[in-house]
């Protein structure tokens, strides 16, 4: 590679993020970090096979397309990051080492190997900020007109990771702020048949993750990471169950902290 890269994305590659209903007036936003699995024209396919750039280490499978229906169903604004994490992920600080990983999962990524800090600051400034500032956009317009704000952070998770199964259907991710993510846990343990995880299989971190503590906890948003197993929403009927069962839940999860605020107050 050369030692200097003035720009990333070349003509005919797509933006870093795509905006959904972005005239919304619903409390929710959001937001889903690995929803693409683009790399850039210019750094080829990073060294790996088709095969490997459409595997979960790649982006999170089904995910984009859950939130947008989940977004269609409550009229809200989504907003997606297009280019696979395997380019630079947007949901970890940047310069840690997670941000451009040289092996994921079990597989080497040979064009993340020996990049110069142009290489690196490229990707950076083309597709993690321009991603994040317009989430930023959205909360500060959101703020200055008092509107509320619930800040859904939406990924999906493989079956199995270095060969151990996940038993979860979905795991519903938190770390100092539990309000919103406690009740709706209560409700998707109601459902019938559910397994559902509580900071399972992960769990947010400033080490672990960006967007939650950076634009929910900073801001003291309610907000919530969901994690859906990949197998059952990777096709078109799986989405469509998924977003109808977000869709009833996540208004009544909100619906009923509001109800608490209010008592507590009187």
């Amino acid at each position: 590679m050369n030692e200097t890269l003035d720009t990333l994305l070349a003509p005919g590659d797509p933006q870093a993020f795509t905006v959904v209903n972005e005239n919304s007036k619903a409390p929710f936003l959001i937001v889903v970090d690995h929803a693409g699995k683009q790399i850039p024209r210019r750094q080829g396919q990073l060294g790996l096979a088709d095969a490997d750039c459409a595997r979960h280490i790649a982006w999170d499978i089904g995910a984009g397309a859950l939130a947008d229906r989940i977004g269609k169903e409550l009229d809200a604004i989504v907003i997606r990051q297009n280019y696979s994490r395997l380019v630079i992920d947007c949901n970890r600080m940047p310069s840690t080492e997670t941000s451009i990983v040289g092996v994921s999962e079990l597989t080497a990524v040979s064009g993340n190997i020996g990049l110069s800090e142009s290489h690196k600051l490229a990707r950076l400034r083309e597709i993690f900020e321009p991603y994040h500032n317009r989430i930023t956009l959205e909360l500060d317009r959101r703020r200055d007109a008092g509107r509320p704000t619930v800040l859904i952070s939406v990924h999906s998770f493989t079956p199995v990771y270095k060969s151990v199964g996940r038993r979860w259907d979905v795991g519903v991710l938190y770390n100092r702020d539990p309000r919103f993510a406690h009740i709706l846990l209560e409700l998707l343990r109601r459902e019938e048949s559910l397994i559902v995880g509580d900071n399972e299989p992960y769990s947010v971190s400033d080490a672990s993750d960006y967007t939650i503590p950076v634009h929910g906890e900073k801001r003291a948003l309610l907000h919530v990471a969901l994690e859906i197993r990949q197998d059952l929403v990777a096709e078109d009927a799986g989405q469509r169950k998924w977003a109808a069962l977000f869709a009833r839940l996540l208004p009544q999860a909100y619906e009923r902290l509001n109800c608490h605020k209010v008592s507590r107050q009187n």
